[in-house]
């Protein structure tokens, strides 16, 4: 899994925070039905304003981490939704800490997805008035999020978080650089340096594919950084966490991932 069960968030930095709670805005639970009528889970967390973000949780479906990530993002002023992949199997209700997610991810499917996406994005969108929605997901939902960039249109944008970028045995989902040419959201993309899992190979194939499409986008590795960096327990690695806070909200303030700075220098990034 990406992030071990004790793992939360970071904190949003200080001068992009709008509300002044620590743990976010507050949210609620909703149990939504998809397309094809399942009902799945989802959190979501309101702010005032036009904009809005569709969250994929990594392989353990929705997670308390992605909850306590919807109110972050509504504390900077984003309106986030949260939404669980294994409705199709595993119901709508909530499920303990020890819940085993391995045979629901191999049972997920990219229609059923992107389905619940756009399922998410609706509830999302009518709660809360935003009308420039993104797709922002991690390792799992990070890919899928890159793909989203494809699959659903209108988005204002899309950010993966160590989003997977090859292929491995037996999968059903498509490598994010063979869709760059259907792709039409700009894309950011955030890297650990030192993810064994996503090797530079990836990101510049996945980079050049993008800049053959002419899609806006830019990919920051940061490193030394792992998998699963946004992590706040680790506080070795906080100044790459404010600084993806600080790429991804300018980006959804701006609409361009090429305008969307951090406080770090920019070594290792691409686009």
């Amino acid at each position: 899994m990406c992030y071990p069960p004790g793992a939360r968030p970071p904190e949003v930095p200080d001068d992009l925070r709008l509300a002044p709670m620590s743990g976010g805005a507050g949210g609620e639970e909703a149990n939504i039905a998809s397309a094809d009528g399942t009902k799945f889970r989802t959190y979501l967390a309101r702010a005032s304003g036009d904009r809005g973000v569709v969250i994929c949780p990594d392989v353990r479906g929705l997670h308390p981490f992605y909850e306590e990530l919807a109110e972050r993002f509504a504390s900077a002023g984003v309106s986030a939704i949260a939404f669980d992949y294994f409705g199709r199997t595993a119901g709508a209700a909530p499920r303990p800490p020890d819940f085993d997610f391995t045979p629901h991810v191999r049972q997920t499917t990219p229609k059923g997805v992107f389905a619940d996406i756009a399922a998410s994005r609706d509830h999302l969108e009518k709660g809360s008035g935003s009308r420039r929605t993104f797709v922002l997901g991690f390792c799992f939902g990070g890919r899928i999020a890159f793909l989203s960039s494809a699959e659903q249109p209108g988005l204002a944008g899309v950010v993966g978080f160590y989003g997977r970028l090859g292929r491995r045995e037996g999968e059903t989902w498509a490598v994010p650089a063979d869709e760059a040419k259907r792709m039409r959201a700009p894309v950011l993309g955030l890297f650990g340096g030192a993810d064994p899992g996503i090797p530079p190979t990836d990101v510049a194939a996945f980079d050049e594919a993008l800049a053959a499409a002419k899609v806006k986008r830019h990919l920051e590795s940061y490193p030394g950084a792992p998998h699963s960096f946004f992590d706040r327990s680790f506080d070795e690695h906080k100044r790459e966490c404010d600084d993806a806070w600080r790429r991804v909200l300018a980006f959804m303030r701006t609409g361009d991932p090429r305008t969307a700075s951090g406080d770090m220098d920019r070594v290792g990034s691409v686009g």
